[in-house]
């Protein structure tokens, strides 16, 4: 047995906050490691001790081994946990950490190993009896194996990943994914396999300890995903026979002693609409989608990596599985917009009622460039899956969240639609419903009423009679505000209030009360700051207002055909041939840029000639740069 006093934690965010939870509710001192963007971040301040990897990007920090393990020892911690990403499945990095003589709180380099590409994973399961979906050669695809899916062979998170329904497309695929791959994981190996329409995404949780107990800890559907990552998660996966149950379980089993697997891990698969399992990888980390079996299983799932660690034996069985869990992943970023990541200063982060909240952010953080744009994990467990998808949506809904365009009008919309409701779960979700559940947002009139009342309405330091008189004490005559929410401009009135079907009940600076269409409504008014934005929440929705936006459109202030960052980023390839004077056609991707993870298509905004290239590849550049100019064809 092994007995650990200091655990460090490879890794940021929220999963290092989470982690550090659980260790020192079991007594451990805990450490932390962090980047120069993340010098004041939260898992920084949540530990006891922490030491600066020097830089910003990940290549420079969270993923130098060599300055993490120098970091453990400087601290005086006897273990390493990698959390997930970055190092979490790096078998060299596990060996160095035992090589140094720390406690490795993940499962042997060996399994690792044999788990790190996903060809090699298949060809071990195929061995082991786990069902397999059958390789297609690219260079022998015909119109009969469309579609296909395009895959990196290491790495995961929907990296390198594409979808290919067009022969003609797939050489142009191959080569996007296979650059996209080696500029995530340094490997740039791809696999094609037939693309399952309308499957589900459908995992079991492993445990496993030292002694040859191996744990099934029930299954979780994780298929409304975008981009190929996921987006709501939940245990058990609803709707599946028992037998197909229990022939994941012992699947998820067969694969886990196949490559004689220690401590946590997950492996996934993909589960036609008929009903037909297959492998699809095993994940050698604890999964970002963990709480929802903690939840229903009453573990905590990093409490047993631990005591697996220090040798540890699990009880023959799993406790028995109660009720229903649900997460959802509130991310920074437009859904509306091609899933643009966003920047900024987070200035409220409150989410209601008895629910889990996992997350590396509190109010007055910065959301940066450099890393995911996961802002919380939000997850609610009750009796039944219907209860249990209610409170998540109420939680979210109720949410204040300030500063950022998030996904979370998304999740609402997602958790409430009738597919999700019966449990009509498929990875084409996102591509039927997007458009309807990103549609125009709800009208801001009363939002903005609510925001001019509490403008004018005097504080509690003001005179006992203005505040007993409150908004009614002010000149008779209208005044008028207006105020500008997602593009579109909103004049009121009020002293009188010159909206029909509204009137006011109550005003003060921080809460309105108006009665619209003869129902009230309380209305929650926050100022950030600097009081450039007013954040107005209620049962309506939630609405940022402001008289001039804050992130103007360099397109208004540019000529036609200059192509502007969306957002802070890196040039991480320029397309082949594009220079300037070379022809160009609409909609063609001229460079593409990464941000937060995620690698977005700079398009040509109409055929004509490439007139000027102000970039290269690997160059940083900031929101609203002029990255390249096309001149337009003139028109015939």
């Amino acid at each position: 047995m092994t007995n650990l006093t200091s655990l460090l934690v490879a890794n940021r965010g929220e999963i290092a906050v989470r982690i550090f939870r659980t260790a020192r509710a079991l007594g451990l001192a805990t450490v932390a490691v962090h980047s120069d963007p993340d010098a004041d971040a939260l898992h920084v301040r949540d530990a006891d001790a922490a030491v600066r990897l020097p830089g910003a990007a990940p290549a420079d920090t969270y993923l130098r081994g060599d300055l993490i393990i120098k970091a453990a020892l400087a601290a005086g911690a006897d273990a390493v946990h990698p959390g997930y990403g970055f190092l979490s499945e790096n078998a060299d990095f596990a060996r160095e950490v035992l090589a140094a003589g720390l406690t490795w709180i993940g499962p042997p380099p060996e399994a690792i190993e044999a788990m790190a590409t996903k060809t090699r994973a298949k060809e071990l399961m195929r061995t082991a009896g786990v069902p397999l979906l059958d390789p297609v050669d690219p260079a022998a695809a015909t119109p009969a194996d469309l579609p296909l899916l395009l895959k990196a062979a290491a790495g995961g998170g929907g990296r390198g990943m594409r979808v290919v329904r067009d022969l003609d497309q797939l050489k142009e695929a191959l080569d996007a994914a296979s650059a996209e791959a080696r500029s995530a994981f340094g490997d740039g190996e791809v696999f094609a396999e037939p693309y399952v329409e309308r499957g589900r995404h459908v995992e079991v949780q492993i445990l496993a300890d030292t002694h040859g107990t191996v744990w099934a800890l029930g299954t979780r559907d994780c298929s409304l995903q975008r981009r190929h990552q996921k987006v709501i998660e939940e245990a058990p996966a609803p709707g599946l026979p028992e037998a197909l149950r229990e022939s994941l379980h012992s699947a998820a089993v067969a694969a886990a002693r196949a490559v004689s697997y220690e401590g946590a891990g997950t492996v996934e698969f993909l589960v036609t609409a008929d009903g037909r399992p297959y492998f699809l990888e095993m994940n050698t980390r604890l999964q970002v989608e963990h709480p929802v079996t903690e939840a229903v299983f009453g573990l905590d799932l990093v409490a047993l990596q631990l005591r697996v660690a220090e040798g540890e034996a699990l009880p023959p069985a799993p406790p028995q599985p109660t009720g229903h869990a649900v997460e959802a992943r509130l991310y920074a970023e437009d859904p509306a917009q091609d899933w643009r990541p966003q920047t900024g200063v987070l200035h409220t982060l409150a989410i209601p009622g008895e629910i889990r909240v996992d997350t590396g952010f509190t109010d007055g953080d910065t959301v940066g460039i450099h890393y995911d744009p996961m802002l919380a994990k939000v997850v609610a467990h009750a009796p039944t899956r219907a209860g249990a998808v209610r409170a998540l949506a109420a939680a979210l809904a109720g949410a204040r969240i300030h500063g950022l365009t998030t996904n979370r009008e998304l999740l609402v919309g997602s958790l409430r639609h009738p597919e999700f409701a019966a449990g009509q779960l498929d990875t084409g979700f996102y591509e039927r419903h997007l458009d309807t559940l990103t549609g125009s947002a709800p009208d801001a009139t009363a939002a903005a009423l609510a925001a001019a009342l509490a403008e004018a309405a005097p504080g509690p330091d003001a005179p006992l009679a203005a505040r007993l008189g409150g908004w009614r004490n002010v000149r008779s005559q209208p005044q008028t505000r207006r105020y500008a929410v997602a593009g579109t401009e909103y004049e009121v009135q009020y002293h009188p209030v010159n909206h029909p079907g509204i009137r006011v009940v109550a005003a003060a600076p921080d809460r309105v009360t108006l009665e619209v269409e003869g129902i009230r409504r309380v209305f929650h008014v926050k100022h950030n700051s600097n009081n450039t934005e007013v954040y107005v929440d209620s049962a309506l929705g939630a609405h940022t207002l402001t008289p001039v936006p804050r992130f103007p459109d360099p397109q208004d202030r540019t000529e036609p055909g200059s192509l502007l960052a969306p957002m802070p980023g890196t040039v991480v390839r320029i397309a082949e041939g594009a220079a300037p004077g070379s022809p160009v056609t609409a909609g063609q991707p001229l460079l593409w840029l990464e941000a937060m993870k995620m690698e977005h298509r700079i398009l040509a905004p109409a055929s004509g000639t490439l007139t000027a290239l102000h970039v290269a590849t690997g160059q940083q550049v900031e929101f609203g740069a002029l990255l390249a100019v096309v001149q337009e064809e003139p028109q015939a």
